[in-house]
């Protein structure tokens, strides 16, 4: 048979039931706006009844109900969108930096405009042709050096650009470097709080929200692939997480990022030749080329600031622009110099270069300068062409090699791909790359945040707190409370009745 107390036990139970509940709300609310906050919701369950099945079970009509109790605090929260989010997230990230490295080249070459390269080579041209027309003027030889040094200076300006804004990438890709270190630390430090908890049978659910959003922002960066949880030993509850060990897929295999078990840190580190270009990606104890390395937005900014690949060579966005300025500055120099070498100056000269030398690619953007006998001396413009006649004074109106001078952009050919092309082919395909590779760049990332939003809307819906829905079952907790209140009052009635009311006959 049931205690005389057993009704107020049972309305005990039920305030304390509700009242968790109505914490756990207050919980919610006062967390509606934290970033990274996942809604949590008390699991009420009936209370085992009362007798228990056994040998000895009291004589009973039946079992009579106990009560119910606050079984645990869960997160609502959806793996498999969590999984989705993140792996949308790799995609912004990798376009995100692939886009803006683009962007700032786009705003650096400035083309098609009056003030980009192909604008400064036009008025290159129309000077050559001055010269062609009017070969024995001073001042339309004068004009063609100006318009030289224009270009030498466009060249240098242009390549000095690149070069800068390749610099403040690798910066941009060495802190990220530093950022992922410090994400999987925190995930680290995370991961051993709650082992810490999780034997006493709680669950922290504010750590597990903490580690999710530190898995989401390690995602920008590079895909965790592999999440590994591991149970807590002792007295973990059976819905408790564990700890993660997060993985990394590369294509020459995984890697351990972070060993749950062991709480061991495997940080990223890269190696760079003298030029900051990356040659290796070091992970622990494990290497791995550049090439391998998973999409995402280290990878953008290593792609974006230049690396070596499989073959030794240096590549990249801004690697890749550099080096074709440095060819067309090249290809440019030695063949005007050639051609120019092939005239006959005013004073009835020839092997005149118009340029000093350059005798390597590798920074002939950065090294057009006149040379001294040319700025010196506009006589020394070799605007004549050796064939046209015997004497100095002959070839002061001709201005054969000039007109030859003005064709370059034609005549110039550089290898591109398989094909020899003229410079101005060359440089129409670079700009035209750029063009296309930044249109892809900014529309793949358009593509990658419409649906990283559509996920974060989804899972929002799931996880986010509602204020409606918290305050509508607030009034319902409050309610089932002020009831079990009462039950209390009930039952304290009717034990005053058996205390002071029994037993007064006949007094």
């Amino acid at each position: 048979m049931s205690s005389t107390f057993h009704g107020l036990q049972v309305a005990k139970r039920g305030m304390d039931a509700q009242q968790a509940a109505l914490y756990t709300i207050g919980h919610n609310v006062s967390n509606a706006n934290t970033p990274g906050y996942t809604r949590q919701r008390v699991s009420l369950e009936t209370f085992p009844a009362y007798p228990a099945p056994g040998m000895n079970q009291a004589g009973t009509a039946g079992q009579i109900g106990m009560g119910v109790e606050a079984s645990t605090v869960e997160r609502i929260r959806d793996t498999f969108l969590d999984t989705q989010y993140r792996d949308e997230t790799i995609k912004v990230g990798y376009w995100d930096a692939r886009a803006g490295a683009l962007e700032k080249m786009e705003e650096i070459m400035n083309e098609p405009t009056e003030d980009g390269l192909s604008a400064v080579f036009n008025q290159f041209f129309e000077s050559i042709q001055d010269v062609a027309s009017h070969p024995s003027e001073a001042g339309a030889r004068s004009v063609m050096i100006e318009r030289a040094e224009a270009v030498g200076d466009t060249f240098s300006y242009l390549s000095t650009s690149l070069k800068t804004i390749q610099g403040d990438l690798q910066n941009e890709r060495d802190v990220a470097v530093t950022q992922v270190n410090s994400l999987l630390e925190q995930i680290n430090n995370v991961n051993q709080q709650i082992q810490k908890v999780e034997p006493n049978g709680y669950l922290p659910n504010d750590l597990y929200d903490e580690r999710d959003r530190l898995l989401d922002e390690i995602s920008k960066f590079m895909p965790a692939v592999s999440l590994e949880y591991t149970k807590s030993s002792g007295n973990a509850s059976a819905t408790s997480e564990g700890v993660v060990t997060v993985q990394l897929q590369t294509s020459q295999g995984p890697i351990t990022l972070l060993d749950g078990k062991t709480h061991q840190v495997n940080a990223i580190s890269l190696a760079t030749n003298q030029d900051s270009y990356v040659t290796e990606i070091h992970i622990g104890d494990e290497i791995r080329n550049p090439e391998s390395f998973p999409q995402g937005k280290l990878k953008g900014l290593i792609e974006a600031s230049g690396y070596i690949d499989n073959s030794g060579n240096k590549t990249g966005v801004y690697a890749s622009m550099i080096d074709d300025l440095d060819e067309m500055a090249y290809e440019f120099v030695n063949w005007f110099n050639d051609k120019h070498q092939q005239g006959v100056t005013l004073d009835g000269e020839t092997g005149m270069s118009f340029f000093n030398e350059i005798s390597q690619r590798e920074g002939a953007a950065t090294g057009i300068v006149i040379a001294d006998k040319i700025k010196q001396n506009t006589n020394n413009i070799a605007a004549a062409s050796a064939s046209s006649g015997d004497d100095g004074t002959g070839r002061k109106g001709d201005g054969q090699n000039a007109q030859l001078l003005s064709q370059f952009r034609q005549k110039v050919l550089i290898n591109s791909g398989n094909q020899a092309v003229s410079l101005d082919g060359f440089y129409q395909s670079v700009i035209g790359q750029m063009s296309v590779d930044a249109q892809q760049a900014n529309r793949l990332k358009s593509n990658s945040e419409t649906l990283q939003g559509a996920v974060e809307q989804r899972r929002q819906s799931t996880s986010a707190v509602s204020l409606d829905e918290e305050m509508t079952n607030m009034i319902q907790f409050q309610h089932a409370y002020n009831a079990s209140a009462r039950m209390v009052t009930m039952i304290d009635e009717m034990l005053d009745k058996i205390v002071n009311g029994l037993g007064t006959g006949g007094r």
